[in-house]
């Protein structure tokens, strides 16, 4: 049976990993054993970090739903109150960008939530 080196495979292995590892700080960015802990580490931060993101930009739309729903006199939570008592089914994403983009829409959908609210002592 032959002798198989596995010089060219390991050879392209690190050069994957050094390639990956592309503007780390010291050793980590030229040495495999650095690069190689460096890369895993970052690929784990990635993954974790792309469910996060989902996380921070619903946070965003709800921060800017709750100060465009404050100055026409209402606040975030009252405001979704009233979107479900009155029916109306649209989603954050949609109402952040129409307070935004469409605030006269906006605020015809505000004035149908607090008309849909029940009257506060």
């Amino acid at each position: 049976m032959a002798r198989v080196k596995r010089g060219v495979t390991s050879h392209a292995k690190h050069k994957k990993t050094l390639a990956a590892a592309k503007g780390f700080y010291g050793r980590r960015k030229n040495t495999i054993r650095a690069a190689k802990a460096a890369v895993d580490k970052s690929m784990q931060y990635a993954y974790r970090d792309r469910k996060n993101k989902k996380r921070t930009i619903r946070a965003l739309w709800i921060q800017r739903l709750n100060a465009a729903v404050r100055e026409l006199g209402l606040t975030y939570s009252r405001f979704i109150c009233g979107l479900t008592t009155a029916g109306i089914m649209v989603d954050r994403k949609v109402l952040s960008e129409l307070a935004i983009h469409e605030p006269e829409a906006f605020k015809a959908i505000v004035e149908k939530a607090k008309a849909a609210l029940p009257a506060t002592a």
